[in-house]
């Protein structure tokens, strides 16, 4: 779900970024709408709203809820202040190397993987298949970044696109995959598992 919500501001992205420019009278100021840099701004002021409307109700954010925030807000600001969009496209491939960092980290840091922090209250896996997972995850955020960054500087045209419809693209299958495997492992523990008596 948490990765779902992380769509919305990019989804709001992609229908600024696709209108035809035009400038409107937004409180009696002159803002042009449609392409990259009202994407931005709308990009910027989605996150904020999405992520405090969160924070507002769970009163906390997830590290890597603060971590896309943090890069929205960095990123999109350097690409309006330089009205550049070099700066947005790196984006994507440098959020999704941290998150990578931050499951190969947990192999070296602390007791637990990444992986078994975040799913270990819903599940109950042998070590070896938290280890694979975690590393399914590395492989998965690595080759993320590089699949957005070959697509900005290579596919210019189609960028915008494959950095929404992509990423939720990759996403999805990954998630389908990882459920795949999981119910086989779950499946054989639940065979493994002695039933009690009632």
């Amino acid at each position: 779900m948490k990765q779902f919500i992380d769509f919305i501001p990019l989804l709001l992205f992609f229908i600024v970024y696709k209108l035809d420019p035009r400038v409107v009278d937004i409180a009696g100021h002159e803002v042009t709408v449609g392409g990259i840099y009202s994407a931005t701004a709308m990009l910027i002021i989605s996150s904020l709203v999405v992520y405090g409307a969160l924070f507002i109700k769970q009163r906390k954010l997830e590290k890597s809820q603060w971590l896309t925030l943090v890069a929205c807000l960095v990123f999109g600001s350097l690409t309006l202040a330089f009205h550049s969009e070099t700066f947005l496209k790196w984006k994507a491939p440098v959020v999704n190397w941290l998150f990578a960092l931050a499951f190969i980290g947990s192999h070296f840091i602390g007791d637990r993987l990444l992986i078994k922090r975040i799913m270990g209250h819903a599940l109950t896996l042998p070590d070896p298949v938290w280890t694979r997972l975690n590393i399914a995850w590395i492989a998965f955020f690595l080759f993320c970044g590089a699949a957005n960054l070959f697509v900005a500087f290579t596919f210019q045209s189609y960028w915008v696109d494959f950095k929404v419809f992509g990423s939720l693209g990759m996403t999805l299958l990954f998630l389908v995959g990882q459920g795949i495997y999981l119910s086989r492992h779950l499946h054989d523990a639940d065979t493994t598992t002695p039933k009690t008596e009632d």
